[in-house]
């Protein structure tokens, strides 16, 4: 199997975790049964101990059914989904699209989409999905009718790469390769020249001030004309806090206050930043003008600091998740030299555990509660609110953290039992509450569950070192295995964002992208799927009715496409509460899958 999966040449480390040993999960646990001396989780030592010998059954007992492994089920004969991973032609002018069904009156506004949709120059060739040349996408939707454009990114990366007709800046898989034109001597010494960070933007849209702007990772965000689809500005994080990079994934508070994250790196080590940008403008030239770190968060490792994709927000609360994903900062300074790619500085580290940060987000005070996991990886969060004195954190969460490398694009594009078999070893991701109890003082008895909710079975219990271990509750039953797991999860953000809630949406995966909708009842583990066979969904988005207060009461918008050059790839409106489809609006024009958007009404 291993074979048919290609896979950067990264190692993962061997070595013994030496500032935080494993914590056991449930299974490990049931072995205290069969030892005649109480067993210590914390230091991994043993003591004649009976008090704590009950203090751990205790434990066992909360953490006892809540952490089963999915079994999941093998996909045999998946179709071949290479055309939806090749470049696209850009489509500047609105092209009318058909609509089939009916669409409500009130759905007025721009849906705005962004992903990878160039994949070489000249004849290079990028590696990784995440490499591709970002194409923007509006679908704009009035009085029941629908059009459709595309434009590449004029990003300065773009614009270089297509001067010189072959890949000059590097990307997340792909290493960037001396100008042929150069002699040896040259090309040699160009190794050890700067590398040139990208500003290809192609993640999501966010907002910052009432601007929109199309971002990545990097410390660089371009503002986009949303009518036009125009790059107006070019930013750079670093300009204004001292971060060198910024998530595609801020969160709004509703008065337009926005926060993000971001990394730095100095002699001291790695810190986590958490980043507020003011909501509005002083002067109307400002970008991210009075942006201000509030807190700086000190990395676990001084040189492996984790990766992160998103983190949680409730009202109150900045919820960071170090996870086992590490960042080998000395194999990615030196990735150039080596002739690696980024992504080559990237391992899965699974004897590591999972430690959840939490920031009051108005003080900036770092909250003194440790509280650790079993490993596991979180590209995207679902929601956090705060009940009975804790929070309450709902994930998309894998249990291997290795699937970064499935994405290369010589795995995207396999056909046949190649492409099953990258399938079946990929992680499926699931829906997971974590509780973090925010009174964790020295009264607290060691092993006591220090979560109040009797609607939610995780728990947090608390360790002899006054450690927090947390065991999640699933979000489901075993119906969503049969539909892959599920990912790029969706709530009604305005006015549940920070609140307790009751549904997400999000898109299934019996394919190595998705191929279902469905809509996920977080209270009754119920699920609703839209699927259409041959035809793969994009990340839903939820739109509310206007002036309506029920949580489900809107549609979800999401981009269609097929791999067959005999049908039309659609934007589907489907119902929200009824998750029936209302109607379609076909577009007879290639769209490669992208990651993230977001709709702006009129």
């Amino acid at each position: 199997m291993a074979s048919h999966l290609v896979k950067s040449d990264s190692t993962d480390c061997q070595n013994p975790r030496e500032l935080e040993p494993e914590m056991p999960d449930t299974p490990q646990l049931s072995s205290l049964e069969k030892s005649d001396l109480p067993f210590s989780e914390c230091s991994g030592l043993f003591y004649k101990d009976e008090t704590l010998e009950k203090e751990l059954n205790v434990l066992k007992m909360h953490m006892a059914g809540t952490q089963k492994e999915a079994v999941l089920g093998q996909q045999r004969n998946l179709p071949c989904i290479a055309p939806l991973l090749s470049t696209a032609e850009e489509r500047p002018h609105r092209v009318s699209a058909r609509v089939r069904g009916s669409l409500p009156e009130w759905l007025r506004g721009c849906l705005l989409r962004v992903g990878p949709g160039k994949f070489e120059f000249g004849k290079d060739r990028y590696n990784h999905w995440f490499d591709g040349m970002a194409l923007l996408h509006q679908f704009r939707l009035e009085k029941g009718t629908v059009t459709y454009r595309s434009k590449f990114l004029q990003s300065d990366t773009y614009k270089t790469n297509s001067a010189h007709n072959r890949i000059v800046i590097s990307e997340f898989g792909t290493l960037a390769f001396p100008d042929p034109c150069k002699n040896i001597f040259e090309r040699f010494m160009s190794k050890f020249e700067m590398t040139d960070m990208t500003d290809n933007t192609n993640v999501n849209y966010v907002q910052y001030k009432g601007d929109y702007y199309v971002s990545t990772e990097t410390n660089f965000m371009n503002k986009v004309d949303i009518e036009t689809l125009e790059k107006t500005e070019k930013v750079d994080w670093s300009k204004f806090v001292a971060v060198n990079g910024a998530t595609a994934h801020p969160h709004y508070d509703p008065d337009g206050t926005a926060y993000n994250m971001g990394n730095s790196y100095g002699p001291q080590g790695c810190y986590y930043n958490i980043i507020r940008v003011p909501p509005e403008k002083v002067d109307l030239g400002e970008t991210i003008h009075g942006a201000q770190v509030v807190c700086s968060i000190v990395s676990s490792e001084k040189m492996k600091p984790s990766y992160y994709h998103s983190f949680g927000m409730t009202k109150n609360y900045i919820i960071f998740i170090e996870q086992p994903l590490k960042m080998k900062l000395w194999k990615i300074v030196t990735s150039k030299i080596r002739g690696k790619a980024f992504s080559d500085g990237i391992s899965w580290e699974p004897q590591y555990n999972t430690r959840f940060h939490v920031v009051h987000k108005h003080t900036g005070q770092l909250l003194p509660g440790m509280y650790y996991s079993k490993p596991f990886v979180s590209f995207h969060q679902i929601n956090s609110f705060e009940d009975q004195g804790c929070i309450v954190l709902d994930l998309c969460c894998q249990d291997d953290g290795g699937n970064l490398d499935v994405y290369q694009l010589q795995n995207l594009r396999k056909a046949g039992e190649g492409l099953d078999q990258v399938y079946n070893s990929a992680a499926r991701s699931f829906p997971r509450r974590f509780v973090l109890p925010l009174d964790v003082g020295v009264n607290v008895s060691v092993g006591q569950n220090l979560s109040p909710l009797s609607y939610c079975s995780a728990s947090a219990v608390k360790q002899a070192d006054g450690k927090i271990w947390c065991s999640y509750e699933n979000l489901y039953f075993g119906d969503l295995k049969e539909e892959g797991g599920i990912e790029f999860p969706q709530i009604n953000y305005g006015q549940f964002s920070g609140k307790k809630y009751h549904f997400f949406y999000g898109c299934g995966f019996r394919h190595l992208v998705g191929d279902s909708l469905i809509k996920a009842d977080v209270v009754n583990k119920t699920l609703k799927v839209w699927r259409e066979d041959g035809f793969y969904p994009s990340e839903p988005i939820f739109v509310p009715v206007p002036g309506a207060n029920e949580e489900d009461a809107g549609v979800i918008l999401s981009v269609v496409i097929t791999p067959n050059p005999n049908e039309s790839n659609f934007l589907l409106v489907l119902d929200a509460r009824s998750f029936e489809e209302l109607g379609r609006a076909e577009v007879p024009v290639q769209m490669p899958c992208g990651f993230h958007g977001t709709f702006i009404s009129m």
